[in-house]
């Protein structure tokens, strides 16, 4: 049966670090979905409620559940403006099937994490606090926190463990 990891946070938070490791771990035949690849570099549109990326997400998890051991959905994926997506999983996937994780990190953690990014210079602090959503956690999905004290590779350890 296929799996669904989600990984959700603020930006900065790790979730693309996280996902990659993963994707390391689980091996061949897992799929990561990037909100922000799929957002900013394919379809170049604004995030917001009915976001043009929410459709484009769907199809792929879509792709995944048909094709996929594991599918990793990343991205700061807001909860409201997301729903619509969130919903779909839970279709797709059932609860037995859903890993989800979400980075509740103080913000100065995330600021600190984004300046060691190669993006770091694309945007910077100002940006990141104007994008900030506090405890931002899904209505229908229950959600493991991940805090600071966290280590990368102890999370996906925890997650691997979650999804064997």
């Amino acid at each position: 049966m296929s799996k669904l990891i989600i990984i959700r946070g603020n930006s900065g938070s790790g979730k693309t670090t996280l996902a990659k490791e993963l994707q390391k771990a689980i091996g061949p035949n897992t799929l990561v979905i990037a909100q922000d690849v799929i957002r900013r570099e394919m379809l170049s549109v604004h995030d917001g409620v009915g976001s043009e990326a929410i459709q484009l997400l769907q199809t792929i998890i879509e792709y995944g559940y048909a094709n996929n051991k594991v599918t990793i959905l990343e991205g700061i994926l807001n909860a409201k403006w997301y729903q619509p997506l969130f919903e779909k999983v839970q279709e797709l996937y059932g609860p037995e099937n859903i890993f989800a994780y979400y980075y509740e990190l103080p913000f100065k953690e995330t600021v600190r994490r984004h300046r060691t990014k190669d993006e770091r210079n694309e945007f910077g602090e100002a940006e990141l606090k104007r994008w900030w959503n506090e405890k931002d956690y899904l209505e229908g999905i229950e959600e493991e926190i991940l805090t600071e004290e966290i280590e990368i590779e102890e999370a996906v350890k925890m997650i691997m463990a979650s999804i064997r």
